[in-house]
């Protein structure tokens, strides 16, 4: 389904009594869960190539396996020699592929995201992670059902624990985001990077409609820009990352089409931002 049958769809989820009465069933953790099971087992096999024929996706820049279910078709690993991770000195990597929206967190540690006001705290439920962030910026990758699924570390440094919030599944198209605040309602897993160009970063995984799970590879340990750091399964997902102030440039291009109302699409891997007071001649 492309861009605009998904919007109307969702509208009409969204904005009618009887898409709310449907939204009040398939938002539901178990239906996900009921949903991913299916994903999991080899019966949904047959639903691959249909789904590569009508989202357009080449299949020649992933790693060849034979799939043993749609989810594993789903979360399939992009070919590395095909998707070359930044390694400029203090460049901030976009963490997998989305369309990308820029955010600046206020000085009461709230943001403003498609006409709705959150709270750092909403986002984490933890006051001292929340209040790290005020007057820096949030990056929000959407993912849509034909993206490269998997997500990765922006840069290197020590990984903490992950903490998990139980919430809904709501889609995370911009449409219903308009309508709901999807991103404190529906389940989300974080954990903060104490990076080496830009002190503590928040990288949150925000589950979505029919998203089986949100995986995570590793509990506390170091680990390096670009290096994989987990997958979604089926369904369309954000990734949303958060660093404090004056620690980050990001691109101008990137800020401009945001301040615009336009998501930017980008790619895993490529600089999105240099660490602040990193000079032009530096960047090269």
């Amino acid at each position: 389904m492309d861009e605009n049958k998904q919007a109307t769809l969702v509208k009409k989820l969204y904005t009618t009594f009887y898409g709310r009465w449907i939204l009040r069933l398939i938002t539901k953790p178990w239906v996900s869960g009921l949903a991913g099971r299916f994903m999991n087992s080899p019966l949904s096999k047959v639903l691959i190539k249909r789904f590569v024929r009508k989202n357009h996706i080449d299949l020649e820049a992933y790693e060849r396996t034979d799939y043993r279910s749609f989810n594993n078709f789903f979360t399939r690993k992009i070919d590395p020699a095909l998707r070359p991770v930044s390694m400029q000195p203090g460049a901030l990597i976009a963490p997998c592929d989305g369309k990308l929206s820029v955010y600046s967190i206020k000085k009461d540690d709230t943001v403003e995201i498609k006409g709705h006001s959150y709270t750092m705290n909403e986002l984490v439920q933890n006051s001292r992670i929340a209040g790290s962030y005020e007057g820096g910026v949030m990056l929000v990758f959407r993912l849509t059902v034909s993206d490269y699924h998997r997500y990765h570390y922006p840069d290197s440094g020590i990984k903490s624990q992950n903490t998990h919030i139980h919430g809904a599944f709501h889609t995370v198209n911009p449409v219903a985001a308009s309508v709901r605040r999807i991103y404190c309602e529906n389940a989300r897993e974080y954990f903060t990077l104490s990076s080496e160009n830009f002190g503590e970063i928040l990288m949150m995984q925000v589950g979505a409609l029919l998203v089986g799970r949100i995986c995570n590879k590793h509990q506390k340990a170091a680990v390096r820009r670009g290096q994989e750091a987990g997958w979604f399964e089926y369904g369309g997902s954000t990734v949303i990352v958060c660093l404090g102030k004056h620690t980050v440039d990001i691109l101008p291009e990137l800020t401009k089409s945001s301040e615009l109302n336009r998501e930017t699409n980008v790619k895993m891997g490529q600089a999105i931002g240099f660490a602040t007071g990193r000079n032009k001649h530096d960047r090269k």
